[in-house]
This record gives C-alpha cells, sequence and structure tokens, in this order.
C-alpha cells in the first residue's frame, strides 16, 4: 500500500490514539506540510467524535439511544452490588462451617478459578462487545437463543421472590425502631404456650440442674404443657410475621402488613431504575458501600464480645478430612455459581451498557476477588455473633448455627437482642440486609426490562420508563400468592428450585457455544477489538477444556445430591409441592432448544445444512455502534484501512 494510503487510512479511520502516539507508531515519513495537514485532519476527526458522543447522549436523554453507563465506577460498582447479595452473608458461612471450616476454602478457591472466573469473565466480555441483552445477543449463533429465554425465565422467578424477601427486611427494619424489640418475649398475642424466653434450654442436657418454664424428658427440652418448646424469635418469625398456615396446601389470607412492604419494596426498585443504568448507576454507590460499613461495624463490637473468638475458631478450623467427600465440591462449586451470579443474564445485561473500550479483564478479576473475600469476610461477622450467642446460652456454636432464612429472621434477630442498645444493632443489621438485596434485585429486573426491549428497539427504547413500570406492576402482582399466611412455603420452594439445576445447564451450553460453536479464536479477537490484547492461553484453555469439564461435574454432584423439598429442614412439601418444585426447574430448561427448533425448521436445505446456517451469526452480529464495527474487517462495511495502533487499554487518548 503507497504511503499516501496509508496517511489517509491512518488519520481517517477511527483509531484510538493521539495525534503524537500515532505519528511515532507509524513510522512514515513525512515533511512539515504532510504533517501540518495530518494534524489538520486529526482535529477534524476528534471535533467529528466529540459531535456524535453529544448527539449519542442527547438520543440516550431522548430514550432514543441505547444508554450507557455514565461512568466506568458505575459499571464496577453494579457488578459489585449484583454479585455481592444475601448469599454471601447467610450461605456460605453455613457451607463453610457444614463442610470442614477452613477446608472449605481449597475446593472454593478451585472452583472459582476453573469454573466461576471464566464464565464471569466470558459473559462481561460477550454483554459488552454486542451491546444487547441475554436474549437478542444470541445473534452470535441463532441455535441457542433458547439459552437467553432460559436466562430470563429464571430471573423472573427469582425477582418475584427475592423481592418478597426484601418485603420481610422492611418489615424487621421498620420492627427494630422500637424500645424493646418485639422477639425478645413471649408475652405477646402472637405467641404461644410453647414460647421460652430463655433460648438455652433447647440446647439443654441431662447435665441441667434446673430449667425455667421447662423440664426435661429424655433429654430433650419441653415446657409444662408437654410440647416441644419454641423461642421467642421463632415465634415472632412464624406467627407474628408470617401468620405461617398448617402447611403448603393451605395457602390462607393475604398479610396485609408485608403486602404494604413488598408494595414498597417494588416501588423502591421502581424509582431506583426509573431512568434504567443511568439512575441505578448511581445508586449503587450506596447499596454497595453501605453493607461493607455495617459488615465492618458489626465485626469490630462483636469480636469483643464473650464467646465471639469460639464462633470464628469454629468457622475457620480446617477439617481436612472433609475434602475426600464429593459432596463438599460439589457445594463449593454450586455456591461459586450462585455468589457470582453467572448464568443468570444479569452481567451480560449490566456490561451491555458499557462503553466498548471498557476494560472488562480488569474487572472481571476485580468483582470475583471482592465477591469472595465478602463472603469470608461476612462469615467472620456472622460467627463472631453466633459465637457470643452460644456462650450466651451455655450451649455449642453448632446448635445455634443455621443457614437461610433461618438465621437472617430467626437466629440473627435473637442475637441482636442480647447487644447493648439492641434496637440500633437490628436496624443496622436489616438495613444492610436490604441494601444487599436492592442491589441484586435491581440488576434482575434490569436484566428483564433489557431483554424486552432488546428485541423491540425501535416501539420501545423510548419508553423504558413504561416498560420498567409495568414489569414492576406485574411483578408485585405475581408475588402477592408469596405473602398470603402459606406464601412462605412458596418462596422456600422457588429459592431451592427456581434456579440450581437450570443454572448449571445453561452455564455449561454457554460456554460451548461460545469456546466451540463460535470459536474462542474469534472470541478472542473480539476481545482483542474492545482492550486492545487477547487474553493469554489460560483462557482458551479453561473455555475450551477446563471450564466444561468442571461445570460437568459440578452437574453431576448436584444430581447426585439431589432431594426431595423440605421446609425449614423438618417438613417434606407435599406431592403437589414437589411436582411444583420440579415445574419451575422444567420451565426454565424447556425453552431451550425451542427456538432452534423453530430457526432450524424455516431455514432452507438438508437437514444439517439447516444446523449448520442457525449455528453460524447473523449479519447484524458485532458491536452495536458502526464507528466500532469499522474496527475489523470481520464487521466493517466501509473496508477502510484500519490503523493498528491503540494504547494498552483501548481508551481515546487526545492529549
Amino acid at each position: 500500500m503507497a504511503d499516501k494510503e496509508k496517511r489517509q487510512g491512518l488519520y481517517l479511520a477511527p483509531t484510538r490514539v493521539s495525534y503524537n502516539t500515532a505519528v511515532n507508531r507509524s513510522q512514515i515519513p513525512m515533511g512539515p506540510k504532510e504533517k501540518r495537514q495530518a494534524r489538520r485532519n486529526f482535529v477534524q476527526y476528534v471535533r467529528q467524535k466529540s459531535r456524535m458522543r453529544a448527539a449519542k447522549e442527547a438520543k440516550e436523554d431522548n430514550g432514543e439511544e441505547r444508554p450507557e453507563w455514565t461512568g466506568k465506577l458505575d459499571f464496577l460498582l453494579s457488578c459489585i452490588s449484583y454479585a455481592v447479595g444475601l448469599g454471601n452473608v447467610w450461605r456460605f458461612p453455613y457451607l463453610c462451617y457444614k463442610n470442614g471450616g477452613g477446608a472449605f476454602l481449597v475446593p472454593y478457591i478451585f472452583m472459582l478459578a476453573f469454573a466461576g472466573l471464566p464464565l464471569f469473565y466470558l459473559e462481561l466480555a460477550f454483554g459488552q462487545f454486542s451491546s444487547l441483552g441475554p436474549v437478542s445477543i444470541w445473534r452470535i449463533s441463532p441455535i441457542f437463543k433458547g439459552v437467553g429465554y432460559a436466562m430470563v425465565a429464571i430471573s423472573m422467578m427469582v425477582g418475584i421472590y427475592y423481592n418478597v424477601v426484601i418485603a420481610y427486611t422492611l418489615y424487621y427494619l421498620f420492627a427494630s425502631f422500637t424500645a424493646t424489640l418485639p422477639w425478645l418475649t413471649c408475652n405477646n398475642p402472637w405467641n404461644t404456650d410453647a414460647c421460652i424466653q430463655d433460648r438455652s434450654v433447647l440446647g439443654a442436657n441431662t447435665t441441667n440442674s434446673s430449667l425455667t418454664n421447662s423440664s426435661l424428658i429424655n433429654g430433650t427440652a419441653v415446657n409444662h404443657t408437654g410440647v416441644r418448646p419454641v423461642s421467642a424469635s421463632e415465634e415472632y418469625w412464624r406467627n407474628g410475621v408470617l401468620q405461617l398456615s398448617e402447611g403448603f396446601d393451605y395457602p390462607g389470607e393475604v398479610v396485609w402488613y408485608l403486602c404494604l412492604c413488598l408494595l414498597l419494596a417494588w416501588l423502591l426498585v421502581f424509582f431506583c431504575l426509573i431512568k434504567g443504568v443511568q439512575s441505578a448507576g448511581k445508586v449503587v454507590y450506596f447499596t454497595s458501600t453501605f453493607p461493607y460499613i455495617v459488615l465492618t461495624i458489626l465485626l469490630i463490637r462483636c469480636s469483643i464480645m464473650d464467646g465471639a473468638i469460639d464462633g470464628i475458631k469454629f468457622y475457620v478450623t480446617p477439617d481436612f478430612s472433609r475434602l475426600q467427600d464429593a459432596e463438599v465440591w460439589g457445594d463449593a462449586g454450586i455456591q461459586i455459581f450462585f455468589s457470582l451470579s453467572v448464568a443468570w443474564g444479569g452481567l451480560i445485561s449490566m456490561a451491555s451498557y458499557n462503553r466498548f473500550s471498557q476494560n472488562c479483564y480488569r474487572d472481571s478479576i476485580i468483582v470475583s476477588t471482592i465477591n469472595c473475600g465478602t463472603s469470608i469476610y461476612a462469615g467472620f461477622v456472622i460467627f463472631s455473633i453466633l459465637g457470643f450467642m452460644a456462650n450466651e446460652m451455655g450451649v455449642d456454636v453448632k446448635d445455634v448455627a443455621d443457614k437461610g432464612s433461618g438465621l437472617a429472621f430467626v437466629t440473627y434477630p435473637e442475637a441482636v437482642a442480647r447487644l447493648p442498645i439492641s434496637p440500633l444493632w437490628s436496624a443496622l443489621f436489616f438495613f444492610m440486609l436490604l441494601s444487599l438485596g436492592l442491589g441484586t434485585q435491581f440488576a434482575i429486573i434490569q436484566t428483564i426490562v433489557t431483554s424486552i426491549i432488546d428485541e423491540f428497539p425501535e416501539r420501545l427504547m423510548s419508553k423504558r420508563m413504561l416498560v420498567t413500570g409495568l414489569v414492576c406492576l406485574v411483578f408485585f402482582l405475581l408475588g402477592l400468592p408469596c405473602i398470603t399466611q402459606g406464601g412462605n412455603y412458596m418462596v422456600e420452594l422457588m429459592n431451592d428450585w427456581a434456579a440450581g439445576f437450570s443454572l448449571m445447564v445453561i452455564g455449561l451450553i454457554e460456554v460451548i457455544a461460545i469456546g466451540w460453536i463460535y470459536g474462542t479464536d474469534n472470541f478472542f479477537r473480539d476481545i482483542e477489538m474492545m482492550i486492545g490484547f487477547k487474553p493469554n492461553r489460560w483462557w482458551w484453555l479453561c473455555w475450551k477444556f477446563l471450564t466444561p469439564a468442571v461445570l460437568l461435574a459440578i452437574l453431576l454432584f448436584y444430581l447426585i445430591g439431589i432431594k426431595p423439598a423440605i421446609y425449614g429442614g423438618r417438613l417434606e412439601f407435599p406431592t403437589s409441592g414437589q411436582a411444583l418444585g420440579w415445574l419451575m426447574t422444567l420451565t426454565s430448561l424447556v425453552v431451550i432448544p425451542l427456538p432452534g427448533i423453530y430457526y432450524i425448521c424455516k431455514a432452507e436445505g438438508t437437514f444439517m445444512e439447516r444446523v449448520r446456517k442457525v449455528m453460524k451469526p447473523l449479519p447484524e452480529w458485532g458491536p452495536h455502534l458502526e464507528e466500532n464495527r469499522e474496527l475489523d474487517e470481520r464487521y466493517s462495511k466501509k473496508g477502510i484501512p484500519l490503523a493498528d495502533y491503540r494504547d494498552a487499554d483501548n481508551t481515546p487518548n487526545i492529549a
């Protein structure tokens, strides 16, 4: 190519470097006159880019163009807020002590390296490159479009019950603003004769010489009425808050105060997402940082209490013999899957609002590290509190350790009730849970809204607020059965079955579709277009072989350990509940092959020719903006010579 053509290609193509950098790296001989002309061309290009950016921002404000995060930190904090959720506080510590204490970190970190982080990086790069939601993004290979629908289906089911948990949190938060916490005593209208204020009798043994308000029968604490005693905090949860019915088959009436809390929860979600990522990106500055402040305050306060060290020792003391149990490795893989929120569609959705040159590799490392670090950090806080509680009651830590809602709404409220100024600590804890829950819920609803708008951009791009409002309204109505007197049975069923087996299948198909069907070499070139360098061979090895193998192993562990649905660890769901649980799982799986079957039937040629056609990317696959498509001849329409002179982070530098 002639020097003149090189100069034109260098200065007229959408390069991402400064004028001086381009000249120094070009090694093209130029005289003073040519340099002046080149500078004028470059200045003209920068001004044109500025006008294009201003026009794009104006269209975003008017709802005519797909919006972007207003800053790099907005996206990073949103990812942290999405990935760091309630499970980091109430599920990981329980799994850690159940599976060998500190030894559990070995399989946990292994699963992070070989499954969690590769999938996290893949989804961020996938969404950022195409600027599309989890459904429309499968232009890359239409036969797998059902995977996007499955992601949205899971997000819908989780979004329904997750806001019910936030409604519970709001109720406890409001109940904390009182001089005496309502779950302290047994003289309330919701209490029964089985209620005991001193929970230590629940962990009593035959060496106890005296028991207040209870006796021992065959080593089991029983009150004077002859029924098994129940702590005041559990009766408050079951009778005072939930008004829990006799079983899954008895839904009962809508609990009016929980209905109001659920309405408030959905109003919070709507107003925080009213302008999409532009408003949510500001809210996450609080929801992503406040929990760390509260966790640190609680850790400092609780670590100096009697028994706290015993709780921490119980949490971290390793039992390496447990590593021989396949269930431990399965739990670690499943926890990584849930903790990082991969295969839900939320990461793809949030990354789709990134600027094309965002360093998604750096972001994936940062968020994954913070997420796993938060799980470990929260464990120290939770078990220092449980150690204090066990010391107060004179029982072992294992007798007060619990998981899920039992930890959040029974064990912990009882623990903070034993602290000085207990209403303050209770309010702080439940406000922290509210922040954690909302951060995750924002991303879930944003995923659903993004998927809907991306399928009909011409009609709905300018009506984002209306779509968000309708989604919140519909989900509020769908959540009403969950706040009836039997609603908590449904919440627990959805928590166990809506997202579990399905996520494993989706993650496995996703990594196979990109690693094998689309090809890691193509995907590496796409990533290089964005961040200026190709991933190293480690990621090629993961996306091709290691991650699919590990995901398949996790899937097998999950299937081997699957058990009938049980409520509260004691009550097995009836046949109707078991069937509904499997129905929720199969709903997200059934939609996976349907779009592929449709596209195969619609295509022309023999069966194998049709299959090969629908596996290939559509012509519109690629970067969303034309200026970014021109960076690679695979997507460029103009065929302009492209200069390969980009900064390491691929960001504009016009200094």
